[in-house]
C-alpha cells in the first residue's frame, strides 16, 4: 500500500464461532477451535503492526459459561494500542457449535451494529471469516455501504460433496451440519463481497468454482504467514519438556517419530494414518508414531465426532499391538506446540498431514519453519505450500501404501531428509511471512475504498421525532387489515402515544397504493413509510423521500437483467405496471409449474445478478436490490434516528417480513399467519405468536411486551 496520502484504515474482522482469545489458543479443543482461530488472531496482530492501519478490531461471540475460561466473557480484550478483540452477545450464554448459531446471527448483527454506532467512526472495510460471519457481514455491508471482504476457510458445497462421497446421506448431512443454510449464506456473501481472500489457488479452482457467484476476478490468493520467532529450527542444547509426556508411551523414546498434529476430526484422517503404521513393520522399525489430537479429560464427555475418532484410535492401537510404539498424549499446552515440532526435528522425524482435504495447511508451515520435512495430502492447500517450498511429498490420503512409502523415503534417506528440511526453512521465510501477507492484503483493499462512501454515521440536523425512544412497524395486508374493530382500537392506541413512539408501515405496495389503502381504512399517516418491500422510504408529513437510501439501494441494481433472465421461466407472469416500481420487479408465481425459489436464485446468480428474491403468500415473487428489504430498512431507520432496535416492535404476515422479524426487534406474528411462511420462527425468543388475528393480534403483542407503558417521554416534551 504505497500511496503516502492514504489515511490509515480502520478494519473490522468478524470470526464468530470457536473460542478466541489473544494468548494460549485452545487449538484442537473441538471442531470449531482450529486453524481459523489462529489465522484471525495472527492476521489481527500483523495488520495492527502496519503503518497503514489506524485500528483493527476482531469481533467474535461472547461466551459466558462455568466450563470455559472467564476470558471469553470479557467484552473487550486489548492486544495493543491498535488491536482489540471485541465480544458481542448473541443467543445463549453457553458455548455452542457453529451449526447451532444460525438462528442467533441476526441478533449478533443488530448487537454489533449498535456497538459500531457507539464508536468514534465506522470501519473502512469489513472482513468476514467463514459462512456465519459472511451472513453477518453481508447485512452490515448492505446497511452501511462499507465494502465487504470474505474468507471462507472451508466451503459448504465442497464439504457436502466429500461427505456424500464418504457415505453419509443428504438428510444426515443436513441435520448435522445445517448445510443448506450454510451454502445459501456462502452464495449470498459471494454475490455481495467486493473481494474474496483465499490462501491457495486450489481454493479458487476446486471450491469456489462450485458456486453460482464464482468470479475469479474478485479473488486474491494471499497465503497467510507464520510466526518465525515462535517456530524455528532446534537450538543446540535445547531441552524439551514435552519429551516427558512421550516417555511413558514409548519403549524407545529417542527414535525418530512421525508427528501428526490435529484435532480429533474424521476429516483429518488420522485413523488411516494409524492403520498404515500398524500394517507396516518397516515403518514401525524406522520410527515411533506420535499423534497429538487436541486435549481431553474424558473421551465419554467429548462430542460424538471426536469420541468416534479417539475410540477408533485406541481400538487400533490394541488391534495392531502398538503399545510402546505409539503415543497419544491427553494434554499439551498451546505454548508447547513449537517445542513439539522442534523435538521431532531434533530426532530426525517427519511431520504428516493426512487430511482428506486441507483448505490451507498452517501446520505444514509451522513444521517446515521448525526444520521438519513433511508428508501431506494432495487435496487442497498443501499443493501450493510444497510447490513453493519443495519441502516434502504429496500423497493420496486414502492410499495407505503411498503414506507408508513417503514416510519411509524421508526416514531412511538422510540426504532427502536434510534437503527437504533446509528447503522448508528457507521457503517459509521467502513465501509465508506475516508482514508480506499484511502488505499484500492492504494493497488489495485500496481499490475497494473508491467504490462508494458508507452511509452517514449520524444524521445531520435536528430530527423531527426527537423524543421518540421506540417505534412500531406493521405490514398492511394480512397483518393490520382484516379486523375492523381491532384496527379501530389499534389506531386509537397509536394516536394516543405519538409523543413517545414513531408509527411506521412496511409494505410491499407502492406509495400510491399504500396511501389509498390507508385512506380507505382511516389509518393515520405514518411517521415513516417503507414501500415496495423497503426499497423506498418516505417521511411524514410531506412524504419526503429518503434520497440517501435510494442511492444506497441502487448499488448494482439491474432490473433489465432481472426481466431478461426470468422472462422465459414457466409459472412467472409479470404483475400489472401498478405493482412495479423503480426498485421492484414483481411477478405472479404459480408453484405448480414455476421453478423453485432456489432455482430462481440460481438463475440470477448464473448471470451475475445480485438481488433479493422475496416469495410471499405462495403466489407472489418480487425481485429487489440486494441492499434493500424491510429488515434492512428497519435497521437503517434505527441507525439514522437513534432508536435502539430492541425498542422497535414489528408485525408481519409473510415471507417478505421475515428479515425484519429476525434479530433484536420485538416481533409478533398474528394468529392468521401462524402455520404459513413464518412458522419456522416459532422457537425464536423475541418473536411472539399471538392468539388473535390481524390488528387484534398486534394489540395483544403490545400488551405482551408492555410496549407503550415502557415509553420514556422527557418532561420538556410533554
Amino acid at each position: 500500500m504505497s500511496e503516502s496520502n492514504t489515511p490509515p484504515l480502520y478494519l473490522l474482522l468478524i470470526s464468530i464461532h470457536g473460542l478466541i482469545r489473544a494468548q494460549d489458543l485452545e487449538l484442537g479443543r473441538d471442531a470449531d477451535t482450529g486453524g481459523q482461530t489462529k489465522y484471525v488472531i495472527d492476521l489481527l496482530r500483523a495488520l495492527s503492526e502496519s503503518t497503514h492501519v489506524r485500528q483493527v478490531d476482531l469481533v467474535t461471540r461472547q461466551v459466558i459459561a462455568n466450563d470455559i475460561s472467564p476470558e471469553y466473557r470479557q467484552e473487550q480484550e486489548t492486544l495493543s494500542d491498535k488491536a482489540r478483540i471485541v465480544r458481542i452477545q448473541a443467543g445463549p450464554d453457553a458455548y455452542i457449535p457453529k451449526e447451532q448459531l444460525w438462528d442467533h446471527l441476526d441478533a449478533f448483527t443488530d448487537n454489533l451494529l449498535e456497538w459500531l454506532n457507539q464508536q468514534p467512526r465506522l470501519p473502512d472495510v469489513i472482513h468476514a471469516h467463514y459462512a456465519d460471519a459472511g451472513y453477518v457481514g453481508v447485512r452490515l455491508s448492505n446497511i452501511t455501504g462499507i465494502p465487504l471482504v470474505f474468507t471462507g476457510h472451508s466451503l459448504g458445497r465442497d464439504k457436502r460433496r466429500r461427505l456424500l462421497a464418504a457415505g453419509l446421506q443428504r438428510e444426515e448431512i443436513e441435520e448435522r451440519y445445517n448445510m443448506s443454510r450454510r451454502i445459501k449464506a456462502e452464495e449470498e456473501v459471494l454475490a455481495n463481497a467486493s473481494l474474496v481472500v483465499t490462501s491457495t489457488h486450489n481454493e479458487v479452482e476446486d471450491q469456489y468454482e462450485l458456486y453460482d457467484f464464482y468470479d475469479p476476478q474478485c479473488m486474491a490468493v494471499i497465503p497467510p504467514g507464520t510466526d518465525l520467532e515462535m517456530f524455528h529450527p532446534p537450538v543446540e542444547g535445547e531441552q524439551y519438556s514435552f519429551s516427558r509426556n512421550l516417555a511413558r508411551f514409548l519403549n524407545k523414546p529417542d527414535k525418530p517419530f512421525v508427528l501428526a498434529l490435529s484435532r480429533p476430526d474424521e476429516r483429518k484422517n488420522i485413523v488411516t494414518l494409524l492403520e498404515a503404521y500398524g500394517e507396516s513393520p518397516k515403518l514401525q522399525k524406522a520410527a515411533n508414531l506420535v499423534i497429538v489430537a487436541g486435549n481431553r479429560e474424558d473421551i465419554r464427555e467429548m462430542d460424538s465426532g471426536a469420541q468416534a475418532v479417539l475410540k477408533e484410535l485406541l481400538l487400533l492401537i490394541d488391534f495392531y499391538d502398538l503399545y510402546g510404539k505409539v503415543a497419544l498424549p491427553k494434554h499439551h499446552k498451546p505454548r508447547q506446540v513449537p517445542e513439539i515440532y522442534r523435538l521431532a526435528a531434533s530426532l530426525g522425524g517427519v511431520f504428516i498431514n493426512p487430511a482428506l482435504t486441507e483448505p490451507f495447511g498452517l501446520t505444514l508451515l509451522e513444521a517446515a519453519a521448525s526444520g521438519l520435512p513433511v508428508v501431506a495430502t494432495e487435496n487442497g492447500g498443501p499443493t501450493d505450500i510444497i510447490g513453493n517450498c519443495h519441502n516434502g511429498i504429496l500423497i493420496n490420503p486414502l492410499d495407505k501404501e503411498a503414506i507408508t512409502g513417503a514416510l519411509l523415503q524421508l526416514l531412511r534417506s538422510a540426504e532427502d531428509w536434510q534437503t527437504y528440511a533446509d528447503n522448508g526453512i528457507k521457503g517459509v521465510r521467502r513465501h509465508y511471512s506475516w508482514p508480506a501477507h499484511a502488505e499484500g492484503y492492504l494493497c488489495r483493499l485500496r481499490p475497494l475504498l473508491k467504490q462508494g462512501s458508507p452511509l452517514q454515521k449520524k444524521p445531520a440536523g435536528r430530527r423531527p421525532m426527537l423524543y421518540h425512544d421506540r417505534a412500531i412497524f406493521t405490514d398492511l395486508d394480512q397483518s393490520l387489515l382484516g379486523d375492523p374493530l381491532g384496527l379501530k382500537q389499534f389506531v386509537e392506541l397509536v394516536r394516543g402515544n405519538r409523543k413517545c413512539a414513531s408509527f411506521g408501515v412496511a409494505t410491499g405496495r407502492r406509495l400510491d397504493s399504500a396511501l389509498g389503502v390507508m385512506r380507505k381504512f382511516n389509518i393515520p399517516l405514518p411517521d415513516i413509510l417503507f414501500t415496495s418491500l423497503g426499497t423506498e422510504i418516505y417521511y411524514a408529513p410531506q412524504l419526503v423521500a429518503d434520497s440517501a437510501w435510494s442511492v444506497h439501494v441502487d448499488y448494482h441494481w439491474n432490473p433489465q437483467g432481472v426481466r431478461r433472465v426470468l422472462q422465459e421461466m414457466p409459472g412467472l407472469v409479470l404483475q400489472d405496471k401498478g405493482e412495479q416500481s423503480r426498485f421492484k420487479v414483481s411477478y405472479h408465481y404459480d408453484p405448480t409449474i414455476a421453478p423453485s425459489i432456489e432455482e430462481v436464485n440460481a438463475a440470477l446468480r448464473h448471470e451475475e445478478i445480485a438481488a433479493n428474491v422475496v416469495h410471499a403468500f405462495g403466489q407472489f415473487l418480487d425481485i429487489i436490490p440486494v441492499r434493500a428489504s424491510k429488515g434492512l430498512a428497519i435497521r437503517y431507520f434505527a441507525h439514522k434516528w437513534g432508536i435502539p432496535v430492541e425498542h422497535i416492535l414489528v408485525a408481519g404476515g409473510s415471507g417478505a417480513d421475515e428479515d425484519m422479524i429476525r434479530g433484536n426487534t420485538l416481533a409478533v406474528v398474528v394468529a392468521n399467519r401462524h402455520h404459513e411462511e413464518l412458522s419456522g420462527l416459532v422457537d425464536l425468543e423475541r418473536v411472539y405468536f399471538a392468539q388473535k388475528p390481524y390488528a387484534a393480534g398486534i394489540l395483544e403483542a403490545i400488551d405482551h411486551y408492555d410496549f407503550y407503558r415502557s415509553c420514556g417521554v422527557p418532561e420538556d416534551a410533554a
